[in-house]
């Protein structure tokens, strides 16, 4: 087991009557090697799962062990440790920082990680040559149109090759076109053994996954794992939204 949280629970201003709750009590078990698309609404609790499942955030309460570690108990130095060897990161938004070039947005997180120059240049450009990015290595994000700013996104995310990709809405900015090619590479990592979990609002997408779990008003309400009739059922309303 990869991922075992249990009895989850992340509440803001608890106790007041203005309290959110998050995530109300969920439980989700991940195999190595699967490929999940969390699946809901705007305020659905999607994103909060992502944040906690990423070790970005903590629950309020209940349990969460990641490959045989119990994150709950640690210190944000120990979080971010976690979140350096364990998992990459692919966001919407992109994240890249604007003042570096392809080639050094990529580097970062392996610097942060102490990787020496030398096996740093091959990971770089192998992670770029991946995503057919290796040619815009010098390209600052403000030169590149927002599939390649994704493309080197997503490269930073898998240069130090974690054992996880987590995907928040990674095609939500794109087109058609482009969002088709980035799932393509989400699908190729899956299929050399990463764990890829996706988070999406979008049904066509998440019917790309082998397993579907569907969250709404912070807890989990189907789980393709327990029925195999939520497969279907997605499918057929991506198809219907298309």
């Amino acid at each position: 087991m990869l991922i075992d949280i249990k009895n989850v629970y992340k509440i803001y201003n608890e106790g007041l009557e203005s309290e959110v709750r998050a995530l109300d009590g969920v439980t989700l078990r991940i195999d190595r090697g699967e490929f999940v698309a969390i699946i809901g609404a705007s305020g659905s609790g999607k994103s909060t799962l992502m944040n906690i499942l990423g070790c970005l955030d903590v629950p309020s309460y209940g349990d969460y062990v990641l490959d045989g570690t119990d994150v709950t108990e640690l210190t944000d130095r120990e979080l971010a440790r976690i979140r350096n060897r364990e998992i990459g990161f692919i966001f919407q938004g992109y994240n890249l920082i604007s003042a570096l070039n392809a080639y050094e947005n990529v580097e970062l997180p392996l610097i942060y990680q102490g990787v020496s120059i030398l096996k740093r240049e091959d990971l770089v450009m192998e992670a770029l040559e991946r995503v057919n990015m290796a040619d815009r290595a010098r390209h600052r994000p403000s030169e590149m149109s927002g599939g390649q700013q994704q493309r080197v996104a997503i490269a930073r995310a898998i240069a130090a090759h974690p054992p996880i990709i987590m995907a928040d809405e990674p095609t939500g900015a794109l087109d058609s076109r482009t969002g088709k090619h980035v799932l393509e590479i989400l699908h190729t990592l899956h299929d050399e053994g990463t764990t890829v979990i996706l988070i999406t609002h979008d049904n066509t997408i998440a019917s790309t996954a082998e397993r579907i779990v569907r969250i709404s008003d912070g807890q989990i309400v189907a789980d393709s794992k327990d029925d195999d009739r939520l497969q279907a059922e997605v499918a057929r309303e991506g198809g219907a939204g298309s």
